[in-house]
């Protein structure tokens, strides 16, 4: 027996969420999706996260443009760019946990994630500051990644995944994964492992140095 708590990044995609969704729903499973904020300027596509929000899913700021990690750009408001005019487009159906997940550049736990300006950001604005503890590759290996997904739940008590709702092929097997992880004793919850959550709510919960840049910013 396990914990899981899958989180999709990177959407919303007309093609693919709503194939999410339905499993999901068929399942009785409730997620968090953190979207890209610029794709929810496409009236379809934020449709689909006012859907995931009318079905009990949380919805997760994930930057604006997923272009470069945050602890990587020297440019100042870097944080209002990519985090307030996310929050902005998510508008009412954020969670009051105002929940963040940096982009880690491939999944990268280090400090590429965030530099002092955006930490100073997210705790001024309230947010919780959301990571991972289990990166499967999805995108990287649309169809080999469920044994690498159920290989890594097996080795934790309660496992935080990133997968990613794009049109890669990967979650045409998303099915068959969380039938395979059921079998296996995961209880499916929403909440987020407390490790995994250095930042609530504008607090520092734990230590977050190795998670920040020391990148000079110019104007």
């Amino acid at each position: 027996m396990y914990d899981l708590t899958l989180t999709f990044d990177n959407g919303p995609d007309p093609d693919v969420t709503p194939r999410v969704l339905d499993s999901l729903g068929k399942r009785r499973i409730k997620t968090t999706f953190f979207v890209i904020g610029e794709k929810l300027a496409d009236p379809k596509r934020r449709d689909l996260a006012a859907r995931a929000h009318r079905e009990g899913h949380w919805i997760g700021n994930h930057t604006f443009t997923h272009s470069i990690p945050l602890g990587e750009q020297s440019r100042r408001g870097t944080a209002e760019t990519e985090i307030g005019r996310t929050q902005d487009a998510i508008g009412d159906l954020a969670h009051p946990q105002r929940w963040f997940r940096p982009f880690g550049g491939g999944g990268n736990l280090d400090k590429r994630l965030l530099k002092p300006s955006v930490v100073d950001y997210l705790t001024r604005n309230r947010h919780s500051c959301v990571l991972w503890n289990s990166i499967p590759r999805d995108w990287d290996d649309p169809d080999g990644w469920t044994e690498r997904a159920l290989d890594q739940c097996s080795r934790q008590p309660w496992t935080l995944m990133v997968l990613h709702d794009l049109p890669t092929g990967a979650m045409a097997h998303l099915d068959r994964f969380l039938d395979r992880a059921g079998a296996a004793g995961a209880r499916f919850r929403q909440d987020f492992p407390p490790p995994c959550v250095p930042i609530r709510q504008g607090e520092i919960a734990l230590p977050i140095d190795d998670y920040v840049s020391s990148i000079e910013e110019s104007v």
